[in-house]
């Protein structure tokens, strides 16, 4: 039992308990042996970790004998602590009554930690397949312990969706104990399509959708024709340890009022009815009369100008005579 973390047992080479069985603890008991001053006080002590190594099997015995490493590690730490403040605490002259008490507080370590464990720890699978990696109390080695589910079949049950038409739904497969699991085991996702309920289906109607080693998948965009069963099984080597089936219902959206399209009345046969769409018996006269009309504003602007080009030279003319007639005095 290696949660015997308090088994100061470095003394009983031929069984182990969980504690004696971490390297660290046992060079503690060692050294707390060699620490007595005389060959009787460490034949005494020797004896005491003899009968501490009986009171650590039975703690263990009755918690299944093992142990996982992480519940391992923190017996070893509490108890190690333990052990550090007897060694700066104890006297000289109480060694063998000290020696006692911090053996029973190993053992009372040990039975905390093995209770927390069994109760929580070696099986918390309420439903699925475990297999977990844990330590043998007496053997100190490694081993696979199996944790079969509750109802005898990895089926954890079935959980309801609910999803509008173009929204989204995830299904989320992941529990703890998932994270205890040996090797690397993958999420396998398929889809039996249909009103959820409605028809009984066989393991051949389900469409497999993808493997992965992520515990949730999300789809998204979803339409009414995506609904039906999901199933997400973790499974490794065709070991299926768990699975669990959601039933998705995809709502439609409510139907919206569109206004109608406004239509414009055909138009009747004939190109006479249509003044975008000129045919070549109007294009030779709009021709004619553009370029018409362009001659006829050509000739008008010329007109204009020399009208004000003569009237400017009307009005410049008085001036300029004045100027000729003052050059002609002052010539004479």
């Amino acid at each position: 039992m290696l949660l015997v973390v308090v088994s100061l047992l470095c003394c009983v080479p031929a069984a182990k308990a969980c504690l004696q069985c971490d390297r660290r603890v046992k060079v503690l008991h060692e050294d707390l042996v060699l620490s007595a001053p005389t060959v009787a006080d460490q034949i005494e002590m020797e004896k005491i970790c003899d009968h501490a190594y009986v009171t650590y099997k039975e703690t263990s015995q009755e918690r299944m004998g093992v142990i996982d490493p992480t519940t391992l590690y923190r017996a070893r730490t509490e108890y190690q602590s333990e052990f550090d403040r007897f060694l700066k605490t104890r006297q000289p002259g109480s060694i063998t009554f000290d020696t006692i008490q911090i053996m029973e507080k190993g053992r009372q370590i040990l039975e905390k930690h093995l209770d927390t464990f069994i109760s929580d720890g070696l099986c918390p699978n309420a439903c699925g397949l475990l297999y977990q990696r844990v330590m043998d109390c007496f053997s100190c080695r490694y081993k696979i312990y199996i944790c079969p589910s509750p109802s005898g079949h990895p089926d954890c049950g079935e959980y309801p969706l609910q999803a509008e038409e173009g929204g989204q739904a995830v299904l989320n497969c992941f529990l703890p104990w998932h994270r205890l699991l040996l090797g690397k085991p993958e999420y396998y996702y398929s889809w039996a399509p249909g009103v959820p309920g409605t028809q009984k289906l066989n393991e051949s109607d389900f469409e497999p959708l993808v493997v992965t080693d992520e515990s949730s998948v999300i789809l998204n965009q979803l339409h009414v024709d995506e609904q039906g069963k999901y199933r997400c099984s973790l499974q490794e080597n065709g070991t299926i340890f768990y699975q669990v089936t959601f039933l998705l219902t995809v709502s439609p959206l409510p139907n919206q009022t569109h206004r109608p399209l406004l239509t414009l009345p055909s138009l009747p046969d004939g190109d006479k009815y249509s003044p975008f769409q000129p045919t070549e018996g109007l294009l030779v006269p709009a021709i004619a009369m553009v370029t018409a009309l362009s001659l006829a504003a050509s000739i008008g602007l010329t007109v204009i100008l020399g009208m004000m080009m003569n009237r400017r030279r009307a009005a410049e003319e008085p001036t300029r005579r004045r100027k000729e007639g003052k050059t002609t005095q002052n010539m004479v």
